[in-house]
């Protein structure tokens, strides 16, 4: 590290838990965040302040009046501009030493294939079932970890999943992909802005953790706020043995 970074990353460094070995982690390490908006803001944000070296940002979407509310990555100026490039914008202004990668498309199996191999975490910051299973799908495969979050009114809840682990649980496990389950979105239900702030910084949290080899992460927990009390409840959540997802893998 250079004696500039030695000054920057000052306060990671005075953690025990972190200190210059886990900084030097974080800056030779890799991550990919799927999603750019409310979840994806905040991950972006810390991600980028803490230096992880290098940041795949991935989300198909542009840049709205009614995303300002809460996606703090964004601005006025950048109305109509796709996400990824707002985001990166709005990282490279906090710490333009991390090498960030914008993708404006859609996270299919074959992009997730090409991404998610070469990256130490994976962060699920999108708002539907069919994008989660796929990128969950792609870690198992791949031995990944991912860090999953979700908000919508005033509920979230953040978890993380370690395909390395033969006993932590995947996304299907707790979710199964044939499973009936309602689509919400905030575009039409609604969202207290700061709940994605709250979440997505847990996220961030996470993923920091994991890459710098610092604590326990929150693999086999389930955490959910809901935010009308300011109430946590934590949830233990064992692997299915039958999961059509990570279980032939684990034969």
């Amino acid at each position: 590290m250079t004696d500039e970074d030695l000054l920057r990353y000052s306060r990671h460094i005075l953690l025990e838990e972190i200190g210059v070995e886990g900084q030097e982690r974080l800056l030779a390490s890799r991550a990919v965040v799927i999603g750019a908006g409310g979840l994806g803001s905040p991950v972006a944000l810390y991600l980028a302040g803490a230096g992880v070296g290098h940041l795949t940002l991935v989300d198909a979407d542009t840049v709205d009046l009614t995303n300002l509310q809460r996606q703090i990555a964004h601005a006025m100026d950048r109305i109509g501009q796709a996400k990824v490039h707002s985001a990166r914008q709005a990282m490279a202004g906090i710490n333009p030493g991390v090498q960030v990668r914008a993708l404006a498309v859609r996270a299919d199996a074959a992009l997730l294939d090409d991404l998610v191999p070469g990256a130490g975490v994976v962060l699920d910051c999108t708002d539907n079932f069919a994008t989660r299973h796929a990128v969950n799908a792609a870690c198992v495969r791949h031995g990944v970890p991912l860090v999953s979050g979700a908000a919508i009114r005033l509920d979230g809840q953040v978890t993380a999943f370690d395909a390395a682990d033969p006993a932590s649980p995947c996304y299907a496990c707790l979710f199964p992909p044939g499973q009936a389950l309602e689509e919400t979105r905030c575009a039409t239900l609604g969202v207290l802005a700061p709940l994605v702030g709250i979440i997505g910084s847990m996220q961030a949290a996470e993923a920091i953790k994991i890459l710098a080899g610092a604590g326990a992460s929150l693999a086999g927990r389930l955490l959910m706020l809901e935010a009308r009390a300011m109430a946590w409840t934590e949830l233990r959540v064992p692997r299915d043995a039958a999961c059509p997802v990570c279980a032939p893998l684990r034969r």
